[in-house]
């Protein structure tokens, strides 16, 4: 039997195992894909990495490990390029010795009395362990051993939280402009008829009201201008009907005297090394998916799951095919454009699209701490700390929809963009119990992604530099579990600090 089993090769998988493996136990790795590094090393180049002062452990390895590969400083590059994240990862697993299997996509748990005695594997196979990790994005594995899971926004009334729940629909850079319809056959938008395509076509909760919603899915591309680069090409499938919302902002922008650029939307900056740019969705029409079909992600099928993922795939190469080549969207952001392309050296197995899509949030699991936004705005001490966060609550859009609204002399419907949030907030301790289920429910799993955390709080702990750091805390945690028999929530959490510290994790400011 194994000592310590992950699921899922993400940042926060990688670092468990690792950090479990360096400290003497016996460690499998399961990926149900074929690369590990998950975000990392699947598009997100350009790291969101909050104050700096608290990215230490094995996520300030990694900053390091990237300056070195470069021979910068730490710092100089905002992320690396794809493959090299990647290939660091690779490396750092064989120095450490784990057993790394590939398409180990996860079919069942055998959990008895709240304790997972192995998993099975889709291929049939079993693997035991006496400590598991789920570092998945969608928290298959805490689902799989019956733990209890939230998904989606909860009502404000549930932990007093400002910002919970749906959100006004209010103005700014990731909202459509006013006046565009959203009836396929009424540009006027007073006769009403079939929705447009891109639009989540149901009522809007009450402003405040848990509706499930979650943020926004997508691709994050890797682009570069170098004479190699692979053009946007019209992919077989390519629906016109599918972008005449983007055909109505351009004109609504134009009517509107707004010169848009195609940065406005995917953010081209040569913010990668070797001139690659980290393609992210900046504006009201974007890489984003909107449409509501996240939301159906988290606890859907494989079926499903994979339907959802290749709408989002189609979407982000037919998206940049429409900005270089449709005759509504502005000569300049064609132009523009015309100078980019996939980078030819990333993702060559999967057509140069990523290997992973961006979850950037599913479930949640509801363990023995549940963080709240009143744990990140007044920075509260948790004895138990493991980790520090420090990026704003960042809630990307949830849904772009439309309404009724009231004019004369009839009522006009309008699209509008819902759920995008940004709040700043001081750097905030993530205490050990949110990492592990109550005591009831498992007592032999770690969960360092879908931590226990409300929506709200999840929006700034999802970012990698925190999931590297979960994950090395959660490793430690599972070797002191294995090496003792004890249950997860009754571990010395004090030697797994000061292992952490020991290794440059930064616990307090």
């Amino acid at each position: 039997m194994t000592d310590v089993v992950v699921y899922a090769a993400t940042s926060g998988g990688v670092c468990a195992a690792v950090a479990a493996a360096r400290a003497g136990a016996s460690v499998v790795l399961l990926e149900p894909g074929r690369h590990v590094g998950g975000m990392t090393s699947g598009g997100l180049g350009y790291t969101d990495v909050g104050d700096v002062r608290v990215v230490g452990g094995m996520a300030g390895d990694l900053r390091r490990a990237i300056a070195d590969w470069y021979g910068v400083a730490e710092g100089h590059y905002a992320g690396p390029e794809p493959h090299v994240a990647e290939a660091i990862y690779l490396r750092w697993l064989e120095e450490a010795g784990v057993d790394v299997r590939f398409g180990a996509a996860l079919a069942a748990a055998d959990a008895d009395g709240g304790v997972i005695r192995s998993v099975a594997l889709a291929d049939g196979s079993t693997v035991a362990g006496a400590v598991f990790v789920d570092a998945s994005y969608e928290g298959d594995l805490l689902a799989a051993a019956g733990v209890p899971y939230a998904v989606g926004r909860e009502d404000r009334s549930l932990y007093g939280e400002r910002y919970a729940g749906r959100q006004e629909l209010v103005p700014g850079r990731h909202t459509v402009p006013p006046w565009i319809s959203p009836f396929a056959g009424d540009l006027s938008g007073e006769q009403g008829g079939d929705v447009l395509p891109q639009l989540h076509d149901r009522p809007l909760a009450p402003v405040g009201s848990g509706d499930g919603g979650v943020m926004s899915y997508g691709y994050r591309v890797c682009l570069s201008q170098a004479a190699d680069r692979v053009p946007f090409e019209r992919r077989d499938g390519y629906d016109d009907a599918y972008w005449e919302l983007g055909r109505r902002i351009f004109d609504r922008w134009r009517r509107d005297g707004v010169e848009v650029r195609a940065g406005r939307l995917l953010g081209l900056e040569k913010n990668l090394p070797n001139d690659k740019c980290d393609g992210n969705s900046i504006g009201p029409f974007s890489l984003s998916v909107l449409d509501g079909s996240a939301w159906a992600y988290p606890s859907a099928g494989p079926d499903e799951r994979e339907r959802i993922r290749l709408h989002h795939l189609h979407h982000a190469q037919d998206f940049l095919y429409f900005l270089s080549h449709d005759p509504a969207v502005p000569a300049s952001v064609r132009s523009e454009m015309a100078g980019w392309g996939y980078a030819a050296d990333e993702f060559a197995d999967t057509g140069h699209l990523p290997h992973q899509l961006y979850v950037r949030e599913a479930r949640r699991m509801l363990g023995e701490y549940v963080l709240t936004e009143h744990d990140l705005l007044a920075a509260r001490p948790q004895h138990d700390v493991v980790a520090m966060g420090s990026y704003h609550i960042d809630v990307r859009e949830v849904q772009r929809t439309w309404r009724w609204v009231a004019e004369h002399p009839k009522p006009v419907g309008m699209v509008f963009t819902e759920g995008y949030l940004s709040v700043p907030v001081p750097p905030y301790a993530v205490p050990y119990r949110a990492l592990v289920p109550r005591y009831a429910d498992c007592t032999n799993l770690l969960v360092p992604v879908c931590l226990s955390a409300s929506h709200v709080a999840f929006a700034s702990v999802r970012m990698e530099v925190q999931y590297q750091m979960l994950g090395h805390a959660a490793g430690l945690a599972a070797v002191e579990a294995a090496r003792t028999g004890r249950p997860v929530q009754s571990i010395d959490v004090t030697r797994v600090q000061d292992a952490l510290r020991d290794a440059g994790q930064v616990l307090a400011l």
